[in-house]
């Protein structure tokens, strides 16, 4: 069991119901991001898998849930449907070594904000696609957190840690990536599609 300074900080996985609260369809969601059939996808920090059997289901094709947690990915596999799903224990720094092939698209929801060296990981990120391929991205708004409230309390990480998608792409676009869309996802959340530079190797 990795110990706690190991984690990005400020990235513990919510309650459940609070995500359903937020967002019953999970497959709708992966459809508003443009993640669609076919596509090889890598969950990167599935947590508790909430996108991961989507995943799975929408694309039809082999996803990989990555975490850190071994009792997350746990919680991850009894979660709806397993086939097609490849659970990697380790370190998000580490996609593109933890990848056994490249993929489409890498997303990652909710935690890009905790991330010690954002750049740095977007590159390994670049290593793990395909050319051309997509890294998405979903995040709160960069909105206080007590007017993001969620049955009733404030939820989401501390104001101080969120990023706009401008900031965003200050941070993720040096690693060999061109910001694409931003795509709203209400009521708190937006999602951002960066497509991997087509000179990067």
């Amino acid at each position: 069991m990795p110990s706690r300074d190991q984690f990005f900080p400020a990235t513990g996985m919510p309650d459940p119901d609070w995500w359903r609260a937020l967002w019953p369809s999970p497959r709708d969601v992966l459809r508003k991001l443009g993640i669609k059939e076919g596509d090889v996808v890598a969950d990167l920090c599935c947590g508790d898998g909430y996108f991961t059997s989507a995943l799975a289901e929408l694309t039809g094709a082999e996803t990989f849930a990555v975490d850190l947690d071994p009792n997350q990915l746990a919680a991850a596999q009894s979660r709806g449907i397993r086939e097609r799903i490849t659970w990697l224990l380790g370190d998000a720094r580490e996609i593109d070594v933890l990848m056994p092939e490249p993929v489409d698209v890498v997303l990652m929801a909710n935690t890009f904000h905790g991330v010690p060296e954002p750049t740095e990981l977007s590159g390994a990120v670049a290593r793990a696609l395909v050319p051309d391929g997509r890294f998405i991205i979903v995040n709160w708004h960069a909105r206080p957190r007590e007017e993001t409230p969620v049955l009733e309390k404030p939820r989401g990480p501390a104001t101080g840690l969120r990023l706009s998608p401008v900031a965003l792409e200050g941070l993720v676009a040096p690693a060999g990536f061109t910001q694409e869309d931003v795509i709203e996802l209400p009521p708190y959340h937006y999602g951002t599609v960066f497509r991997k530079s087509r000179d990067r190797p």
